[in-house]
Order: C-alpha cells, then structure tokens, then sequence
C-alpha cells in the first residue's frame, strides 16, 4: 500500500504530497497503520511536511495521534504546509517554519449532489468541519475565532514571517537561535 508518510532515521517523520489515498475510506489499514508505527517510536519526533492537502479525516487522526505522542513532537514546514497539511502542522509542541514556506488555509471543500435537503446536509457538514479545523488553529494561535474564520474565508497564504507573528509558527528555521545551535553543536564536535 503507497503511504503519503515514510520515517528516515529513527525518528524522523516525512509528510510529503497528498494527504491519504482511497485505501484511507476503503478500511482502517492507513490509520493503523500510521498509529502502529508512531506508537513504536521512542523519545522526540521531528515531523517535516511538504504538502498541498489532502483528506481532512485522515489530517484529524494524525494531528490526534501526533498530540498523544508522549515525546515531544517538532513540526518543520519544509515548503507547504496547505490545507489539511495546515492542521497536521497544528500539533506540533514546536512548530519551525522555513524562510521559504507557506502555510495555506482555507474552508472545507466537498462535493454533493441531489436534492435541496441532500446540499443543506452537505453544508451543516461542511459547517461542522470548519468548527473543528478552527479548533486546531486557536488553539496554537490563541486568535479569535471570527478572525480565523475570516482568514480561511479569505484562503489564505501565510508567510513563515507571518506564521510566526500570528501564533501559526513558533520560529523560522536557519535563522537566529537555530543557526547559534548548529554553530555550538559544531564547535562541540570539533
């Protein structure tokens, strides 16, 4: 089964490309799956994302997953981090962005047909999906929910600048301390 996740090193985790596949709806193999091989990591994670988005429950679970994870979890935006991406991103204990990412926010998409009541349950849905994703988002933001709301509203592309200043990141990556930190660690080694 391709997996839209692979480990590199003990404890390095790469979310790359688009969020689930159809096995995700066609049983319960991705979700274990993922769960299984989180559960057998031991100690901090790093968890790079580079991703457009994807499948919103799939996103769910493993912002849930990696929140129950008992080490902590540090969430580096590679490029993207889009979409369901953005809310993976979301649970991370520290989050570090690249000078050069972008997080993507936006409402909840689907499709629906048939009749009016058939859209209407299609909108509650949607509506009840929005609630969810914000509560990712305030809660590493600590923003408003109306202001949230307008951003996604708005489909918004966040600079890691941006990020940082509103709460979506809590660094940028090769600048400042982390540069300090991999200089030290250097001198330690030499």
């Amino acid at each position: 089964m391709p997996k839209f996740w692979n480990w590199q090193g003990s404890n390095e985790l790469y979310i790359n490309g688009y969020i689930s596949d159809e096995q995700w709806f066609a049983d319960d193999v991705a979700p274990k799956l993922f769960k299984v091989e989180l559960s057998g990591k031991k100690g901090d994670i790093v968890v790079w994302i580079n991703s457009s988005g994807g499948d919103v429950f799939a996103a769910h679970e493993i912002y849930n997953a990696l929140k129950e994870y008992p080490g902590k979890v540090t969430v580096k935006i590679d490029a993207l981090a889009a979409s369901a991406a953005s809310v993976i991103a979301m649970s991370g204990d520290e989050v570090l962005i690249s000078p050069v990412g972008y997080i993507f926010i936006h409402n909840p998409l689907t499709v629906v047909q048939g009749n009016t009541s058939d859209l209407e349950k299609g909108i509650d849905m949607l509506s009840s999906i929005k609630e969810g994703i914000l509560n990712a988002y305030q809660l590493k933001t600590g923003l408003s929910r109306e202001e949230l709301s307008r951003m996604m509203d708005a489909e918004s592309t966040i600079s890691a600048q941006d990020a940082v200043r509103l709460g979506f990141a809590d660094g940028i990556l090769y600048t400042g301390a982390n540069i300090l930190n991999k200089k030290l660690n250097l001198i330690k080694i030499l």
